[in-house]
């Protein structure tokens, strides 16, 4: 990310599981190897490996976070970054949808439960607090809106659709790697 970050938004939901997914996952890595001595299955460690970098790439991955001209989501193997005065709509259902030119750009970090979307469906009562992914939804809309005042590129135009042409893709290569490279250990300790 070239410029600062102006706001970082936290996942909504998944924090919890993925910490003791991880913990659990190393807990039978060592467990494996404490005790391949006495028989422990290697493919066992295997799977336990590509567990912990699952629920890592997964759970623990995932934020969205806003710069002064961009939108960064931060998914399970790749982060996409949409500039934010591209944005014409942003809506969270149970994920966070953003839509930049023709294409529509999901991440998973912030959203509803099931529960939540159906409600949201229903008017604020006057002085509720909103929830957390609505919170988030409002907040992007404005920073979009303030992108777009500070360009002067109205909504729908083809200043607007040009500046779409910006998003940019970077995949997770890390995650990527240790996914691959856990998974063909899994299947070599299987077949061996």
């Amino acid at each position: 990310m070239a410029d600062d970050v102006v706001e970082d938004f936290r996942a909504s939901s998944g924090r919890i599981t993925g910490v003791l997914g991880v913990i659990f996952c190393i807990g039978v890595v060592v467990l494996g190897l404490a005790e391949r001595e006495r028989g422990f299955p290697p493919s066992i460690v295997w799977a336990a490996l590509f567990g912990a970098v699952l629920f890592w790439a997964a759970t623990l991955r995932p934020r969205v976070r806003v710069t002064a001209s961009e939108l960064c989501m931060r998914n399970m193997l790749s982060t996409v970054s949409v500039p934010l005065a591209s944005i014409e709509q942003i809506v969270v259902r149970q994920v966070l949808s953003v839509r930049a030119g023709e294409r529509r750009y999901v991440s998973a970090a912030v959203g509803k439960s099931w529960r939540q979307a159906m409600r949201s469906d229903r008017p604020r009562k006057q002085g509720a607090e909103a929830s957390y992914p609505v919170f988030v939804e409002e907040r992007l809309h404005k920073l979009a809106e303030d992108a777009r005042a500070r360009e002067g590129i109205a909504l729908m135009s083809d200043e607007q659709l040009a500046l779409a042409r910006g998003v940019r893709r970077e995949w997770a290569w890390p995650e990527i790697v240790m996914l691959t490279f856990t998974a063909l250990g899994f299947v070599v300790a299987l077949v061996a």
